[in-house]
């Protein structure tokens, strides 16, 4: 098996090359960065760090779609553009899917803070309970599991959420040991606590049937 590492973007000047980076320093065969409309240099930028650019509508989702169909290899990493992967991720996950149809990465946050720390340490216990692991733990499947099972729902937000729910009901999930490297900057400009009972108030409402156009509005404020 080889990998390919799908990161989609919009306006992600700041953070694109580090991330293409990291793919290919983690044993990346391939990456495709999936672009929905970024004003500034991401595309540019991406395409300097050998990423292969598709340009795509602007929702995350679609856009990463849109990359796992255009995918040369059988093995699939979701990447956010703020996120990194370990040395040897490509590896550790064509291990993992031997024996798992899913799963993700441990979590740590790039700035040094610690309620950051604190942060991290939550939500790599409930991934260890829950093995759920979501978008910033970047997501890994089979490219033919993925397709079968119909790829990312096309909502504006929990799409991440969605896929890891559906995995764990009729599949193998798994969480690897192995440590992504993710910005807090969400966290650190909205608070911690306040972001933390926001995301937690947002999948409640989920659960319970809020309108998703309407919880998007409302998460991005």
């Amino acid at each position: 098996m080889s990998v390919t590492v799908i990161i989609p973007t919009l306006n992600e000047e700041e953070w694109i090359t580090a991330a293409v980076s990291s793919a290919f320093s983690a044993g990346a065969a391939e990456v495709i960065v999936a672009d929905g409309g970024s004003a500034d240099r991401t595309p540019r930028l991406a395409t300097s760090a050998g990423a292969r650019l598709l340009l795509s509508e602007p929702m995350r989702a679609r856009q990463s779609n849109l990359g796992a169909h255009a995918a040369s290899n059988e093995v699939l990493i979701f990447l956010h553009a703020d996120t990194h992967l370990p040395a040897g991720a490509a590896d550790a996950v064509e291990d993992a899917l031997r024996r798992a149809d899913f799963g993700g990465f441990r979590i740590a946050f790039a700035e040094p803070s610690r309620k950051l720390r604190v942060v991290a340490a939550m939500i790599n216990l409930r991934t260890s309970l829950t093995r759920c692991p979501w978008g910033d733990q970047a997501q890994f499947i089979r490219r033919d599991v993925f397709l079968d099972r119909g790829g990312f729902l096309e909502i504006p937000l929990m799409e991440d959420y969605e896929l890891a729910i559906r995995m764990k009901r009729t599949a193998r999930s798994v969480l690897l040991p192995l440590t992504v490297t993710t910005s807090g900057r969400r966290f650190l400009r909205k608070g911690v606590l306040r972001t933390s009972a926001h995301n937690w108030r947002t999948i409640l409402r989920y659960r319970t049937g809020a309108d998703i156009d309407a919880l998007a509005r409302s998460y991005r404020r």
